[in-house]
């Protein structure tokens, strides 16, 4: 089988730097699980294989969203604690495995932090969100709020500049939030409805500090590897005093849990190394449909109703406005 040199496989042109630099460089990884493998096999153009990867991704993704409700009353915080815990050993794995030091680079340190405590927050939003919503599918739907909020923040904090078309497109799709929030008080899902929305805002502050760091060198395998020792590190002393005793198939959902969300990771990393994200990034949001039938066939959910569907069409919308707009301009600019 036909392999790919490392130094082709990091040098993909347009690779999206949250995933190049940042917590999803787990490429390494991914190829020693074999599935990469298969996909390189495939007599497809790069995009094709990008998109294929991606489509993977959105499943596990769903799949976590789904092991997430099937664990049952189990603490959120004991859920959050075997979430990373998974992926606390596979990002270990990976640094020694590439002889890397478990240390950051000369500066990183305070954005490491910064952005452990704002991704676990976005976890914890996202995680009380999927639990307590009636249906899965608002949930993810409000985490992909997060590439908006990236934006917003780049804006602030990086000085990144945002173009009049992202900024109408940003207003709208929190317009479209508004629409699966639903904030009244006569809403029994108001809070967790908030806490998905803040989830995703946190997930964008995160992937922010990704970026930043990425652009100071930043190995991401440390990223993740901070990222997930810092969030088993702040949840385990509150299992030490309130473990919550699971059955066999708690715990086994939990684990899947951990899995699923590894293999989002690997499967969104590999789709970013194929191709840029311009090109591919919008077919992430069929996680919403994976989730949708998840939820139908497994968790005995009925469909989102007409508000929340008018949210997703909205926010969906401004997605793929955004990809054939940044399509338009990378050809303008005269990208590949």
């Amino acid at each position: 089988m036909a392999t790919m040199s490392k130094a082709s496989l990091y040098s993909a042109s347009g690779i999206l730097k949250i995933y190049k630099n940042g917590e999803n460089n787990w490429f390494d990884y991914f190829r020693f699980l074999a599935f990469r493998g298969d996909i390189m096999a495939l007599k497809l153009d790069n995009k094709k294989k990008g998109i294929i990867c991606i489509l993977i991704s959105a499943f596990f993704f769903s799949g976590m969203s789904s092991f997430i409700n099937l664990s049952g009353d189990v603490p959120i915080v004991q859920k959050v604690f075997f979430r990373n815990l998974v992926a606390f050993f596979l990002a270990s794995a990976t640094l020694i495995k590439n002889h890397e030091p478990f240390k950051p680079k000369k500066g990183c340190l305070p954005y490491h932090i910064l952005r452990s405590s704002a991704g676990l927050l976005g976890v914890f939003g996202n995680f009380y969100a999927t639990t307590h919503m009636a249906h899965t599918p608002d949930a993810a739907m409000l985490n992909k709020m997060s590439p908006f909020f990236t934006l917003i923040f780049s804006a602030i904090f990086l000085k990144e500049k945002v173009k009049l078309r992202q900024a109408v497109a940003i207003f709208i799709a929190f317009l479209g939030a508004l629409f699966v929030i639903k904030p009244s008080f006569a809403n029994a899902e108001l809070l967790p409805s908030i806490a998905g929305f803040v989830g995703g805002m946190c997930a964008g502050g995160a992937y922010t500090c990704v970026r930043h760091m990425g652009n100071k060198g930043e190995n991401g395998r440390f990223t993740v590897f901070f990222f997930s020792a810092f969030s088993v590190a702040v949840t385990a002393p509150y299992l030490l005093f309130n473990y919550y005793h699971m059955s066999w198939y708690q715990f086994f959902c939990l684990i899947m849990v951990g899995v699923c969300a590894a293999g989002g990771q690997f499967g969104i990393t590999a789709a970013y190394t194929f191709a840029p994200s311009r090109e591919i990034s919008v077919y992430d949001y069929s996680n919403i449909i994976f989730t949708a039938i998840e939820g139908y066939l497994f968790l005995g959910q009925g469909f989102p109703d007409a508000l929340s569907l008018i949210g997703y069409a909205i926010i969906c919308a401004m997605a793929i406005w955004m990809f054939i707009y940044n399509n338009r301009f990378a050809k303008a600019q005269g990208q590949s």
